[in-house]
């Protein structure tokens, strides 16, 4: 599957599990945030007591974190700023 890099207007991408009957997978946006972190995006900290990483998109700088709602669940990737990041990682732009 091919996915797109962040656009400059997307400020959050949130994944979701999709119940096929026999099994529980991740839905595209779930995907393509799988697929952000771990091809386009720079990771500079984890969290892992929030179950958190931050990321760096190289294109423009922004800050980003992936969180998991629970341990191996759906991911959600929302932009920081480096206020926010600094407060949650200890680590700004």
């Amino acid at each position: 599957m091919i996915f797109k890099d962040l656009k400059p207007e997307e400020t959050e991408l949130v994944g979701m599990w999709l119940d096929l009957g026999l099994k529980v997978m991740g839905d595209a946006v779930a995907d393509r945030v799988e697929w952000l972190t771990a091809t386009r995006l720079e990771k500079l900290a984890e969290n892992r007591e929030e179950l958190a990483e931050l990321y760096r998109d190289p294109g423009d700088g922004r800050l980003w974190e992936k969180v998991l709602p629970f341990v191996d669940g759906p991911p959600t990737l929302r932009c920081l700023t480096p206020a926010e990041a600094m407060a949650r990682f200890g680590v700004g732009a």
